[in-house]
């Protein structure tokens, strides 16, 4: 029996990043390094958003070796070491979380008995938080994953927890009230930022799962999930009031300025500017990678110095179109790069 840690869900400024890394990622040299091509396309994925509960994350441990056990983010817990009266709870209740375990094991024969089997939720209601609507019911475990941990020390890997409940008993599921789903292009994914942040003010503002108990009140935010190339990804989006740093609120973007940004980049960053760019920069026409850094840096003083007055027209700085101009300038020399070692 080893305590099995819930990983830590990031912010969407890591999906994003992972999301990058992972869309031009094409293998490895004869060293072993990782090989990038940025001017692959990124996706367009579909995340399934639900609500993030203000609690303490728990879960629940199954090998036939060591039967059940309880435990907090840390550690394992008893009940007379335990974390909110969680480890008490789960001995009160031992027989549902038996039957749910043997019901995981039942959808998923493939599972061995040494397996480390953990259902993870949220231990929430009651005094374990204050201030938001969920504070007004029982304590209750919100099931919203399964982790197995392989006796043969293969990777561990998630399944889906989307049939383990048990009501009767203050065990429930989080994918059983509202949730919200979104396309989100990783082409431009700040697009999505509006809806990201209007869906959880919405939660923030009246908390879907609290008025399912009939008490209305604040929410915490929204965890999202997706899946791409057989990962899962996470990322989760708080309210003004639940996050610890302003940098961890998902910012709205003026979509008005984006639609200026993008007209903006297509007329400026031609590909008449981008080969005179790599004309001066690369003068013998070998281009290297250590130096694409100048290549940038020269596209944007040539864009200053000739279209200021139409970046101003526009509503625009030149902080506003830097990261678009790089992006876009980036993928052509990748792009010719790519032609050029092939």
């Amino acid at each position: 029996m080893k305590h099995t840690s819930f990983p830590k869900i990031g912010q969407f400024r890591q999906t994003v990043m992972d999301v990058k890394h992972m869309s031009a990622y094409t293998g490895k040299d004869e060293l072993g390094n990782a090989i990038y091509d940025f001017t692959l396309p990124k996706p367009t994925l579909t995340f399934k958003g639900t609500v993030k509960l203000h609690g303490t994350n728990s879960g629940v441990g199954y090998n036939k070796a060591d039967g059940l056990w309880a435990q907090s983010r840390g550690n394992i817990i008893t009940p007379e070491n335990d974390n909110y009266g969680f480890a008490k709870f789960v001995e009160d209740n031992k027989e549902s979380f038996l039957e749910l375990h043997e019901h995981i094991r039942f959808v998923h024969p493939e599972l061995k008995d040494g397996d480390d089997v953990i259902i993870f939720g949220e231990w929430a209601g009651g005094s374990i938080q204050k201030g938001v609507a969920i504070s007004g019911i029982e304590k209750s475990l919100f099931i919203f994953d399964v982790k197995v941990k392989p006796e043969n020390g293969e990777d561990a890997y998630h399944l889906p927890p989307y049939y383990l409940n048990d009501n009767d008993n203050n065990i429930y599921n989080i994918e059983d009230y509202l949730s919200y789903n979104i396309d989100i292009d990783f082409e431009a994914p700040e697009k999505s930022q509006n809806k990201l942040a209007e869906i959880t003010e919405a939660v923030e503002q009246l908390c879907p799962v609290g008025k399912a108990f009939g008490v209305e009140g604040i929410g915490e935010g929204v965890v999202w999930t997706g899946e791409y190339k057989g990962k899962r990804l996470w990322f989760k989006v708080k309210g003004d009031k639940h996050s610890v740093t302003k940098n961890k609120t998902l910012a709205k973007v003026d979509t008005e300025k984006l639609a200026n940004i993008d007209e903006f980049v297509e007329y400026a960053v031609t590909e008449a500017r981008l080969e005179q760019g790599l004309a001066e920069i690369f003068p013998d026409g070998q281009l290297v990678t250590p130096k694409i850094g100048a290549f940038l840096k020269w596209m944007m003083s040539d864009i200053i110095a000739e279209e200021s007055d139409t970046m101003e027209d526009n509503g625009l700085t030149p902080k506003d179109v830097g990261r678009y101009v790089s992006d876009k300038a980036k993928k052509y020399f990748f792009k010719k790069y790519n032609d050029l070692t092939s």
